[in-house]
């Protein structure tokens, strides 16, 4: 098996990857709060995190991975205080929190569906573990680092940082994090203003409420993680992924809560992708540059001065690494598109090709240095300088500039087979519609070609051969034998 380089945010050091099970791998990656139709935002992660996803699986290693649906808990201010974001956009739709949660859930999915990104093997939500949640907070509260107050229970974080580090992660002190907090309505409630929720009072107006030993509340957001985790990865898992943005403070608190509800951080490797910006500012719906990804399939926003593939969308995402910041423009998005149709034109042009002539080393080198940029921490836009070195080959064989062995081109069709369609999780959007279309004729034809018969059968001349000239001026041709019609195009 291959070694496999991640940088761990934790230790800040890119380390060598031994999972704790050998052979087994457990991948928890914080999924959407479904409140909307996934963004740009979403898209970075979903693919980062997909692409480690199918390394790990062509390295050998058999993966559970969890991504959860964040369905409950998330207020539209901060962690603590605010409406809840779902059912905020409840209220205006005048829909249950949960139609809400089940629309854009199937929204998100279909959208990382067309981006090529595998399904999770579990998708728990939020609201479907709130007795775990409520069994993890009596465990931190029996630990001594939560207190209640006013009917909502708040983790301790100045008695935890005496006993432990709360900063660990981010490498935040909690200076740092008193500096950068928010006094906002209702801290009050809170001993300190870096205290976070671990269970909040609802309100009466508040929709979704469940009832628990401190009275009818809804869980903290920063908790769900923490619960979920253990449960379908144990106490202590390989790998935890998500935005740069969520270090501090959600996974910095699930640090927290981990240690104090069961003895240990819980995870061994951190790994955090970085942002998109657009045009160098961060995405706000307030900056009028907020793109969602249904908008920028069609190319219906202003920003956007065409429509661009979920296949187009990918490529781009994939010239960065991860870790690095990734800049959105129509400048950007156009390169890619013709960088992905190079290398989907070079996989067509291959299977063409004849083998002839001696073998050249520096190919087979190609499918090796390709697949050890990637097991060294994702370096995707290095893996795909290697595909287009094989793209240059193959377009001076197709050019007779050049010729290409037997040995060649199993190389670099292991090198589109495993890299560019496995791992990295391209596919020819032009085949795969051109197949759909042959399929849909395939079946319009069917039932054309049964019309006809049965207007034979009933020595309907004239229909028959009215539906015959049809299909001529389309281009269709129909031969009549005695096993029945047969069609061609012309």
């Amino acid at each position: 098996m291959r070694n496999l380089y991640l940088t761990n945010t934790l230790t800040r050091t890119k380390e060598l990857f031994k999972p704790i099970h050998p052979g087994h791998v457990g991948m928890y990656v914080c999924g959407p709060t479904v409140y909307g139709d996934a963004h740009l935002g979403h898209a970075r992660p979903g693919v980062t995190y997909d692409i480690l996803f199918k390394l790990l699986q062509f390295l050998g290693y058999k993966v559970r991975y969890v991504r959860n649906i964040t369905d409950v808990g998330h207020l539209e201010h901060d962690a603590d205080e605010g409406e809840d974001k779902i059912a905020k956009k409840a209220r205006l739709e005048q829909l249950e929190p949960m139609e809400i949660v089940q629309t854009y859930t199937e929204r998100y999915h279909e959208a990382m569906r067309l981006l090529g990104n595998a399904s999770p093997s579990i998708e728990p939500r939020a609201s479907g573990h709130i007795i775990e949640q409520i069994e993890t907070i009596k465990k931190i509260l029996a630990a001594g680092y939560a207190y209640e107050s006013n009917g909502s229970i708040y983790f301790d974080v100045e008695k935890y940082n005496r006993d432990f580090h709360y900063g660990v992660l981010s490498g935040r002190t909690l200076e740092d994090t008193l500096e950068g907090t928010r006094s906002l309505d209702g801290q009050s409630d809170k001993r300190a203003p870096y205290d976070f929720a671990l269970w909040k009072k609802a309100e009466p107006e508040h929709i979704m409420r469940w009832p628990s030993p401190w009275g009818e509340g809804f869980p903290g957001w920063h908790l769900e993680c923490s619960v979920m985790g253990e449960k379908y990865l144990g106490q202590e898992f390989d790998i935890h992924g998500g935005g740069m943005d969520l270090m501090f403070p959600h996974h910095e608190c699930e640090i927290a809560q981990n240690q104090a509800s069961r003895g240990t951080q819980g995870v061994h490797y951190w790994v955090h992708n970085n942002m998109i910006t657009i045009n160098g500012q961060k995405m706000g719906k307030s900056l009028g540059n907020f793109i969602t990804l249904p908008e920028l399939f069609a190319g219906n926003h202003p920003k956007l001065e065409q429509a661009y593939s979920p296949m187009t969308v990918r490529f781009f995402i994939l010239q960065a690494h991860y870790r690095s910041t990734l800049d959105f423009s129509n400048e950007a998005l156009q390169g890619a598109e013709k960088g992905y149709k190079r290398v989907m034109q070079a996989a067509k042009d291959l299977k063409g090709i004849q083998p002839a002539g001696a073998a050249h080393p520096e190919i087979a080198a190609l499918y090796e240095n390709a697949v050890e940029a990637l097991c060294d921490d994702l370096n995707t836009p290095v893996a795909i300088a290697h595909v287009f070195e094989a793209v240059k080959w193959i377009n001076s064989a197709k050019e007779k500039k050049a010729t290409l062995s037997k040995e060649d081109l199993e190389q670099l069709g292991k090198l589109f087979d495993d890299v560019v369609f496995g791992v990295l999780g391209l596919r020819d959007e032009e085949a795969a519609a051109g197949g759909k279309a042959e399929k849909a004729l395939e079946g319009a034809m069917t039932l054309v070609l049964e019309g006809r018969a049965k207007a034979r059968a009933e020595k309907n001349w004239a229909e028959s051969d009215r539906i015959r000239d049809i299909l001529k001026a389309a281009g269709i041709v129909v031969k009549d034998t005695k096993e029945g019609a047969e069609w061609t195009l012309e």
